[in-house]
């Protein structure tokens, strides 16, 4: 059942939108490209109580955080001197901009929003953003996702892999998509010789492959003991990818590009996935996360985040088929208290709200216009 919290009596004043440029710790290279610095959005709004809720938005270049920003602006205007009650918003902003479609940038900048009213409205109630939406704190398991992207130099990766185990990780995850299977196969040799048989093994395509040739690398995948397969062909293949569910042994996860509930309700209607995962910007921020975990419940598939571990992990905590948690270290230099973990399990901070402070003048150094 969805949340009905009691949302203190709280009022929207204004959105403040900073772009930020951070240097990653593990270069991410994927099959689509490779990056060695995260562009990010941060949002604070303000209520006229003086209380204010953050949110970040990944937005993978200082270009699309611009556009983001100006349309935070635009619902600026939409909300200022509304009630901030969070799902009614939502379906306020979504219901403004159905004739262009609320996908897109438009999706980002509302679930922005979404996300930082909340944070104020748990602020607010001075209760912990997952006991707000039902849930209670505890460790939830993550998986390492920071590095193994693409690499030439097989042990190099494998090294890679060793120290992403630190903190007590019992998982991690590796990007494949190289020219050949071959290849594939020999990345994930190296790095299973140098982790051992305990420690669980994703591994991402990032939309690489077209379905036969999922179909041939998942058959070799089979023999490796892979935990997941994750996005091997195009993200809303769903005829594709339920097929790769009937022939392959390997679960295939889905679920980081679903745009907004719906999208995940047609994927598993499908039978697509094993797994799903949704990402917190492209659901549509906690109220779409919300209304996707009642989905995944339904169908009894578990569910995993995508990105965004320091909100995620209080929505795996109210999650019924909460799975895996996906952490990167991204947000640690902009942050007062960076997400803890630990046993690899990350700490839900009992703080009220997500936990999220900016650090001013970390936040200026980073700072792009």
């Amino acid at each position: 059942m969805m949340p009905n919290p009691t949302f203190p009596p709280l009022t929207v004043k204004a959105i403040r939108a900073t772009p930020v440029e951070v240097p990653l710790n593990f270069v991410m290279g994927t099959s689509q490209g490779a990056f060695g610095k995260a562009s990010l959005l941060l949002i604070d709004l303000e209520t006229e109580e003086g209380v204010v809720g953050r949110s970040y938005i990944f937005s993978h270049m200082a270009a699309v955080s611009r556009a983001i920003a100006n349309l935070l602006q635009e619902i600026e205007s939409l909300t200022k001197g509304q009630r901030l009650d969070p799902p009614a918003l939502f379906a306020r902003l979504v219901g403004r901009f159905t004739l262009i479609g609320a996908q897109g940038v438009i999706r980002m900048a509302i679930a922005g929003f979404d996300v930082a009213a909340w944070d104020a409205a748990a602020i607010g109630a001075n209760m912990t953003l997952c006991r707000l939406i039902g849930g209670t704190p505890k460790p939830v398991l993550a998986y390492n996702s920071c590095g193994l992207g693409l690499a030439s130099d097989k042990g190099a990766l494998a090294a890679e892999a060793e120290k992403l185990l630190e903190r007590g990780f019992g998982a991690i995850k590796l990007r494949l998509g190289y020219a050949t299977a071959g290849e594939d196969i020999a990345a994930v040799y190296a790095v299973r010789k140098r982790i051992g048989e305990k420690v669980r093994l994703m591994v991402d395509y990032n939309q690489a492959l077209s379905v036969d040739e999922a179909l041939t690398r998942g058959r070799a995948l089979d023999a490796e003991r892979i935990y997941w397969l994750e996005e091997p062909i195009r993200h809303d293949d769903y005829l594709g990818a339920a097929r790769l569910v009937h022939e392959l042994q390997t679960p295939v996860q889905l679920g980081e590009n679903f745009s907004l509930p719906i999208a995940m309700q047609t994927a598993l209607d499908s039978k697509a996935a094993d797994y799903v995962m949704p990402d917190l910007e492209r659901i549509g921020g906690i109220t779409g996360w919300l209304q996707a975990s009642e989905i995944a419940a339904t169908h009894r598939v578990e569910m995993s985040s995508h990105l965004y571990p320091e909100v995620s992990a209080h929505l795996l905590s109210a999650t019924p088929t909460a799975h895996y948690l996906e952490y990167v270290d991204w947000m640690d230099l902009l942050l007062e208290e960076p997400l803890k973990i630990e046993n690899g399990h990350a700490r839900v901070p009992h703080r009220p709200g997500h936990g999220m402070t900016w650090r001013t003048e970390i936040v200026e150094r980073y700072r792009v216009s």
